[in-house]
This record gives C-alpha cells, sequence and structure tokens, in this order.
C-alpha cells in the first residue's frame, strides 16, 4: 500500500492542485488518522447489516409541481433593456 504521502501527491496531480511541502504533511498526517480509523473498523461484523447508499434515510423536500399562472406577456417584457416585436433584443454573439 503507498504511503499517504504519496496518495496526497498523486491526488493532488489530479486535481491540478500545488501543495506546498507543509501542506502536504497536514493532508497526509490527517489521511493517516483516516486509514487508522478505518482499520478499527474493519473487525466489526457488519454481515446482518443491510447495504445502504445514504447513513439516514432520505425525503424529497421538495413541494408538488402544480399548475399558476405565470407572467403576462407584458410583464415579462416590462424589464428588458431591449425588444421588438415583443421579443427580447440580445447583442449578436455569433458572426
Amino acid at each position: 500500500m503507498a504511503s499517504p504521502a504519496m496518495d496526497i501527491r498523486y491526488v493532488a496531480h489530479l486535481a491540478r492542485l500545488e501543495l506546498t511541502p507543509a501542506e502536504q504533511q497536514t493532508f497526509a498526517a490527517q489521511l493517516a488518522q483516516v486509514l487508522e480509523h478505518i482499520e478499527k473498523l474493519k473487525p466489526l461484523d457488519v454481515s446482518g447489516v443491510e447495504p445502504t447508499a445514504h447513513a439516514a434515510p432520505l425525503l424529497n423536500v421538495t413541494r408538488p409541481d402544480e399548475v399558476r399562472p405565470g407572467l403576462s406577456h407584458e410583464e415579462a417584457l416590462r424589464n428588458a433593456p431591449a425588444q421588438a416585436n415583443g421579443l427580447f433584443l440580445v447583442p449578436k454573439i455569433v458572426e
């Protein structure tokens, strides 16, 4: 297994990050702590635990779709900086 310092350099390279040697040391120490914690969890018997995608149940917190009245054509164009023939005028960006 690669050392945490090697992993940090590799991931930083993939993410196109330039880390100072001090930052590399800090992140390597943090990664080593995480890996130590994972090693402590390995002996646990999880054979009776159902696999989950999330630790806590997720509920859809969005409102249900409902048909509601929208803006009238005039209201939609009211603050347009430029308009013509009932349409928004925008700067030409393609030649």
